[in-house]
């Protein structure tokens, strides 16, 4: 895959993604459906953080989990030691894969964002796909997100995040893309579904909630665009400033929406 990891492999890195996971699951799987899936297969695992929801979602299915990451494979063992005999892990290249059979269900959530080539990831699959396969991909629609009161550093900073992330050959906006994606790898029965948050003085203690949420993710990027000159350590704590006065403010508002796709083989 030519692109970079833009969120890099640290353990804190790592401890985010299972953060994540537990805070955006009542937005994310009340769609998905694998009922009758016995064989699903997961692209960029990470650490397990998906992985465990699937499997307490679908107790009748084996997963197998590839990710291009040796170490991030090794903390998904780690984390999902419960679930032994329910589980495979494969370290692949997602455009390139070799997979030991075929199966009737594939699961993607926030991958493609970091791959130069989305569409050789589900061409790749194909060979691999029972006929009739469920496949559900879900991802990141980065300018959608709107937000009162507005705040420069914030601006700069998430402007900034979004073009080193293109940079590491990866698209923020992939999300809006995924129809034709499909379409363009064969796929049938393609189905796109919006999904997000919209938060405001109403949402209280929840709003808090994400808003320290958005600084894992915004920080989650920060040592590589450090490395490469784009940001001060000083626009960190601006951005985090900016965020924190979402939450004091008296008209508080926080908007993002990411996208669904479904598609069969």
């Amino acid at each position: 895959m030519k692109s970079s990891y833009l969120h890099g492999f640290i353990p804190e890195e790592q401890q985010r993604l299972i953060d994540q996971a537990g805070l955006l699951t009542p937005l994310i799987y009340p769609r998905i459906d694998f009922s009758g899936c016995k064989q699903i297969l997961e692209i960029g695992c990470g650490v397990g953080a998906q992985t465990a929801k699937l499997l307490e979602l679908f107790p009748e299915a084996h997963l197998t989990c590839v990710d291009y990451s040796s170490s991030q494979l090794d903390k998904a063992r780690e984390n999902l030691s419960f679930a032994e005999g329910r589980v495979t892990f494969l370290q692949q290249d997602a455009t390139q894969l070799e997979l030991p059979q075929k199966y009737d269900g594939v699961y993607i959530c926030w991958v493609l964002e970091h791959i130069s080539e989305p569409v050789r990831v589900l061409e790749s699959l194909k060979p691999y796909l029972a006929e009739g396969a469920k496949i559900w991909v879900t991802e990141v629609f980065n300018s959608t997100f709107f937000y009162t009161p507005r705040g420069k550093n914030l601006d700069h900073y998430y402007a900034t995040y979004n073009a080193y992330q293109r940079s590491c050959g990866g698209n923020p906006d992939v999300g809006a893309e995924l129809g034709n994606f499909f379409i363009h790898a064969g796929y049938t029965e393609v189905q796109l579904f919006p999904g997000g948050i919209h938060l405001d003085k109403k949402d209280g203690e929840f709003l808090q909630s994400f808003l320290d949420f958005w600084k894992k993710l915004m920080r989650s990027g920060s040592a590589g665009m450090l490395e490469a000159g784009l940001i001060k350590q000083g626009d960190i704590q601006a951005m985090e400033h900016d965020l924190d006065q979402i939450y004091l403010s008296d008209n508080p508002v926080f908007y993002y929406r990411f996208v669904q796709a479904f598609a069969t083989a």
